[in-house]
């Protein structure tokens, strides 16, 4: 875990973020908290850590989300080397999917 990131505002960024109960509160939060560039910049970096992590090629990934290939290369670079943030939350989702 990357150390430079732990500090008392990012501790209470988290918990904020933790205390939220549904995506309606979501959806609330995160339009008071971010621009919608800063939004639709982090959406797009999870489907394409989505698309990645079933495999699916650079160009697949370009046409349906249109982030660029250096957006790509650095999201699979944390999936590859990263702290496993990204495979934590899909194992948990995709295992919640398969109960429902």
């Amino acid at each position: 875990m990357n150390t430079k990131l732990h500090d008392e505002n990012v501790d209470f960024l988290f918990d904020a973020i933790l205390a939220l109960e549904n995506r309606e509160e979501c959806y609330r939060f995160f339009e008071d908290l971010c621009t919608v560039p800063e939004l639709k910049a982090m959406s797009q970096r999870i489907a394409v850590a989505k698309m990645l992590s079933k495999r699916q090629v650079y160009s697949e990934i370009v046409a349906q989300t249109g982030a660029s290939t250096a957006t790509i290369s650095r999201v699979n670079r944390s999936l590859n080397y990263g702290s496993d943030g990204y495979t934590l939350i899909f194992d948990r989702l995709w295992k919640k999917e398969n109960k429902e």
